[in-house]
This record gives structure tokens, sequence and C-alpha cells, in this order.
């Protein structure tokens, strides 16, 4: 059981509950699109994003510990890591099997799409991969690049893949809708990198809080957050989306004390640990709502 317990904190299980909510997006639009979507493959595709997710908290896990991040981040329930490696060293090669072993399983279920729909998925199928794999070690070297690449990994490239392949073309909607997602992701991110700041620039981390300090972070955060709301009008207004998809403008009202935590408390990262419970929130509710709306619309 120890062992099992040890496992398990690398893939940082709590938290893959937000694959399946992006997931929802793409196969609200599919439905949306087509009236029917198969069932075997959504199944499909869950299980190949949620190995995905699996596989770049567990190359998170296994870079940070050998950097020795871990040892000098301030863990909060939202940021820091697992703190399983540095509880057992010794699992420090199981994290990075667990890490590759779920990257070849998310290849696999891309070539069998492949193979399905045909080579117009592999320019995202790539990204992903490549994105995968790259975040932790590199992208998160250039600030842009690390607040961007989550928000692009749970919106474009999961939304979009999902309608892709669940109908076998690309679709405006799925592209609109992928960008609610893309923005509070991206921000999931960032908000949980405001504990972490001394410690990442320690080990050469660049992203925005280390670069322009969390206060000035804090209007990156209120801006995405404002631009995922307008994702959402703006799919409605346009037709991409139908009217009842503004349920998903309801988390405003977690949205907004998020934003004013998030400023207020940027430097405290104790009294910011509520506001990071918000933003998960946001990040999870939001895209269910908007697709329930798909679903009812």
């Amino acid at each position: 059981m120890p062992k099992f317990k040890y496992l398990l904190g690398p893939m940082r299980v709590p938290f893959l509950i937000l694959t399946p909510a992006c997931v929802s997006l793409g196969v609200g639009t599919a439905v949306r699109t087509t009236g029917t979507v198969s069932v075997s493959h959504v199944i499909l595709v869950l299980i190949g994003a949620v190995c995905a997710h699996i596989s770049v908290n567990a190359f998170n896990e296994y870079y940070d510990f050998k950097s020795g991040l871990d040892f000098k981040t301030e863990r909060t329930p939202f940021s820091g890591g697992s703190g399983t490696l540095p509880e057992n060293p010794g699992m420090a090669s199981m994290a990075l099997r667990t890490g590759l072993i779920t990257f070849i399983i998310t290849g696999l279920i891309g070539i069998y799409f492949l193979y399905v729909r045909g080579p117009y998925l592999l320019p995202l199928g790539l990204l992903g991969l490549f994105l995968l794999f790259a975040y932790t070690p590199w992208l998160t070297r250039n600030p842009v690049l690390c607040l961007i690449v989550p928000g692009l990994g749970f919106g474009p490239l999961m939304v979009m893949g999902t309608d892709f392949v669940l109908t076998g073309a690309y679709s405006q909607t799925a592209f609109v809708i992928s960008l609610v997602p893309f923005f509070l992701v991206s921000n999931l991110l960032l908000l949980n990198q405001f504990p972490d700041v001394e410690a990442d620039r320690s080990i050469g981390r660049r992203h925005f809080p280390v670069v322009i300090g969390n206060h000035a972070s804090s209007f990156i955060y209120g801006a995405f957050l404002l631009l995922a709301y307008l994702s959402i009008l703006a799919g409605v207004l346009l037709n991409y989306l139908p009217k009842v998809s503004l349920m998903g403008l309801f988390t405003t009202v977690i949205a907004v004390p998020a934003f004013i935590g998030a400023l207020r408390y940027s430097g405290d990262a104790k009294k910011l640990v509520p506001y990071m419970g918000m933003n998960v929130i946001i990040n999870i509710l939001t895209p269910v709502l908007i697709a329930a709306g798909l679903f009812i619309g």
C-alpha cells in the first residue's frame, strides 16, 4: 500500500478531474455538430487525455525532484508538487517510468485516431506530445511559453482534438470554446506559481511572477479571467454556442473575489491559498457548465 501511494503521488490524482471537464467541451461541440458520437471513441479520447495529464504531472514531479526544486518550495494544497519524491527518493525512477508509459499510451491512442480520421490530426498530436515532454525542462524558461502552454494543452489541443476525432473535421465552434480553458488553465498555473517565485528563480525558471513580480502578474490573471468570459459571450453572440451555454458565466461570482484576493495577497502564500482553491473551482465548473449548455441546447 505505501508503494501504491507513492505511485499515485506523481500522478497528482486529485487534479486529474480537470481533464474530463475540458474533454466534455469537445464532446459537446461534436454532439452539437453531428447529433451523435461514438461512445467507444469518447472513452478512448478520455483515456488518452487522462494519460497525457498524468504524463506531464509525472515528468514535472521527476524533474522538480532531480533539480532540487522540491526541497525549496513552500508547498500548498494547490502548488509545490505532491511531496511524494522528497519523502521517498527511491521512487524517482518510478515517476519517470510513469511519465514515459502514459506518454506512450497517449501516442498510441493518437496513432489509432490518425488511422481512423486521417493525417489532419497529426499537427495537433505532434504538438501535444512535444509540449508534454518539453514543458518542465525547457518551456518554463520562457515567461510567455510558460504562461500559455498549459492553456494550449487543455484548450485548443484537447478540445479541438476531441472534437476532431469524434467528427472527422475541425470546427470553428470547437476553436471558439477552446479559448475558455486556454485562458483559465493558463491562469491556473500562473496563480500556482505565486508561492514558488524564489524557489523557481533559484533553478532558472522564468515565468511571469519571477520576471515581473506577483503583483504585476495578478493583472495578467485578471485579464485572462476577463478574456475567458468574453470568449463565452463571443461564442453565443456569433451563434457558435447556444444561449444556455451562458451558464458558464455563473462562475464570475467566484472569479471576481478570486481576482481581488490574488491582487491583495499576491505576496502572502498562506492568505492566497483560499483564492487558489477558488481558481481550481473556476477551472472545473466553467467548462462543465458550458458543456451542459451544449448538450441541452
